[in-house]
């Protein structure tokens, strides 16, 4: 699918587009893999490791509706990865989230039908489900402009769709680097927001994966959520180091206990397949295409049961010590 098309993937620097680019260079021949980002040091040292010659380096912010409409020049397929993602941060700095996630994604969508992009996947996250955090919030806004935009396009082919997951493996963001730097450090304790706390599990390559086969799957307006297990934080800190002493320093700002991925309030609109769930929109289309039980490769998805939610507290799959043991070291591969 994606031999000789050109792909641009925003904040592609960071841990998701790192690993996107690296499936794409091994799996597929593409005419051009463009990696649009802030920071010229952290794409310098990733044009060290992926050189290729279809690789393009372009310095942009998502704010920057010109440059990335320069960018997105002869684009095929695009993945909105570019977020402000650090809850805390994002509770004390609003209006920065709000001008990266919200207004950001509004200069995706308007650059992709202006370019005559064919597909276009937004990463978003569990916290945009029922949020109480100000990251989730925008992530949500964001969300929802995805889903509308497939009403904007007019006659052009741009279509728009959303991957909603949770916590990965060994990111940037995840907790896993960061205990393990503790313990590193000397630390003889490692500090927990509440000892009843859950995360949805992802790895890296797993969310890579899930990301390309829904460009095959997607019609357009789609929120796509992944089947997969959840994780106690203090079995997390255990599978890291079995014996240390786990301190309780209480839940941060914009932190949830559990996460949600499809809320009981979106029942009506869940539909259930092999592997994940899709959320349909909530709008008609001008184009009507309307019917999201079949996706584009066949497969057939059927309605949940009025009021279910997909909660990280109430998974029927949570990962044992060992089980959270092999997905990091998945996450090292």
């Amino acid at each position: 699918m994606f031999n000789n098309k050109a792909i641009l993937i925003t904040g592609g620097t960071g841990s998701f587009g790192k690993m996107y680019t690296r499936n794409l260079l091994d799996r597929f021949k593409p005419k051009k893999i463009i990696i649009y980002s802030r920071d010229e040091l952290k794409q310098f040292e990733m044009s060290q490791t992926f050189s290729a010659p279809c690789m393009r380096y372009f310095i942009g912010d998502v704010r920057d509706s010109e440059r990335l409409n320069q960018a997105m020049l002869g684009v095929d397929f695009v993945i909105h990865a570019a977020a402000l993602k650090q809850v805390p941060a994002s509770e004390y700095n609003p209006m920065e989230c709000i001008k990266t996630n919200i207004h950001g994604a509004e200069n995706v969508i308007r650059t992709s039908i202006n370019n005559n992009v064919e597909k276009v996947i937004a990463l978003s996250t569990d916290k945009a489900a029922n949020p109480i955090s100000l990251y989730g919030a925008t992530k949500l806004a964001s969300d929802k402009l995805f889903v509308a935009a497939n009403n904007m396009v007019g006659r052009r082919k741009s279509r728009f769709s959303v991957v909603r997951y949770g916590n990965v493996v060994g990111s940037r963001g995840s907790v896993v680097p960061y205990f393990k730097k503790l313990i590193a450090d000397g630390a003889d304790s490692l500090p927990i927001t509440h000892n009843e706390m859950t995360r949805f599990w992802i790895t890296l390559q797993e969310g890579v994966d899930f990301v390309l086969k829904n460009f095959e799957r997607m019609h357009g307006g789609e929120i796509f959520v992944p089947k997969i297990p959840s994780a106690k934080i203090t079995d997390v800190a255990k599978s890291i180091s079995p014996s240390i002493k786990l301190t309780n320093i209480g839940i941060r700002p914009g932190e949830k206990l559990h996460e949600v991925m499809c809320p009981s309030d979106d029942s009506h609109l869940t539909l259930e397949f092999n592997n994940h769930y899709v959320i349909k929109p909530g709008i008609s289309f001008v184009d009507g295409h309307n019917d999201f039980t079949i996706d584009r490769t066949g497969e057939k998805g059927k309605p949940v049961e009025h009021g279910f939610a997909y909660d990280s507290g109430t998974n029927p799959h949570f990962l044992s010590i060992k089980e959270l043991q092999e997905y990091d070291k998945r996450s090292e591969l």
